[in-house]
């Protein structure tokens, strides 16, 4: 068997996601290949060839993969993915917008979101909003996967020696073009990748008194993200939005603030190691999947627990 994954990345560096998604490659079994498209991504690739695990790597360095359109990607990863027993990317923005494509072109189906590898065919992944945990056997010849990252502890970093080989296949579909993007800038940690999340919903009220959340994540040390009833709210902006149509984070500590609990919050938060609960209502729904509850106002235990760091 061989596994080919395509690697996130900013044609400088790996993104975190890629290590989890090799430690579901090792899980299957077999060689790992990793693909790097982009456009002067070549330290990127440098980075991709010392994961523990991987034995090649591919790269794809062409104007038409700068901006990593998906329009454009699939069809290397169509193109590529044939001579190989499984395809694998990380279940983020851009693994979700590539792999479908990149699926239909070679007539297979998608698994998507798979949190555990039973056996090379056979992969668990959550439906109905995590309540249910599906067992999928795929008779597909070559499986195309996408990897809930937060279900695999990630390999290292470091520690591999895998060649690097260039790809010449420049794919432009003429289907879409980049115009620009809006990168929201942050001195916290990305909230996917933070060990620590404090979380506001709509008990917040409103935005302004996020700055509570915002100050008590600084001295933690933590990233802010949100409910979708405060983002629907317009409290805060949807990139903040954890939840099963936002983010799904597993950090080692979640504090959820004014958040009931909703199903679909719940959805993107439960694997989290430690989860904290403030909550006015004592029969909020939060309670139940929280390690530690609060039954308190936020506005008077948010500036008490500050005050105490």
């Amino acid at each position: 068997m061989s596994i080919l994954i395509l690697a996130e990345h900013d044609n400088a560096s790996i993104k975190g996601a890629t290590l989890n998604t090799v430690a579901a490659a090792k899980a299957i079994g077999g060689d790992i290949v990793v693909l790097v498209a982009g456009e002067a991504c070549g330290a990127a690739a440098e980075a991709a060839a010392k994961i523990e695990g991987v034995s090649k790597v591919l790269v794809a360095d062409n104007a038409a993969y700068g901006h990593q359109l998906a329009e454009n990607v699939s069809l290397l990863v169509a193109e590529l993915g044939k001579d190989f027993s499984h395809i694998l990317a990380p279940a983020s923005t851009s693994g979700k917008n590539t792999l479908p494509r990149a699926a239909a072109l070679l007539d297979v189906a998608q698994i998507s979101e798979i949190i555990s590898v039973e056996s090379a065919d056979t992969f668990k992944r959550p439906i109905y909003a995590g309540n249910v945990i599906a067992t999928v056997q795929s008779s597909d010849s070559i499986k195309v996967i996408t990897v809930r990252t937060t279900a695999f502890d990630a390999v290292s970093a470091e520690g591999g020696s895998a060649a690097v080989e260039a790809v010449a296949s420049a794919h432009d579909a003429g289907t879409s073009s980049y115009v620009r993007e809006e990168v929201a800038k942050s001195d916290r940690p990305d909230l996917t990748a933070a060990s620590i999340v404090v979380s506001g919903g709509r008990g917040m009220q409103n935005g302004d008194n996020f700055a509570m959340l915002y100050s008590l994540a600084d001295k933690l040390g933590a990233a802010v993200g949100a409910s979708r009833a405060a983002v629907d709210a317009g409290f805060v902006p949807n990139d903040m939005q954890v939840g099963q149509t936002g983010k799904i984070v597993a950090p080692d500590l979640y504090i959820a603030i004014g958040i009931s609990g909703a199903i679909q919050h719940l959805a993107g938060m439960k694997d989290s190691k430690v989860i904290v609960a403030i909550n006015k209502d004592e029969d909020a729904p939060i309670f139940q999947v929280a390690d530690y509850g609060l039954v308190a106002d936020l506005f008077n235990a948010v500036p008490e627990l500050d005050s105490a760091l």
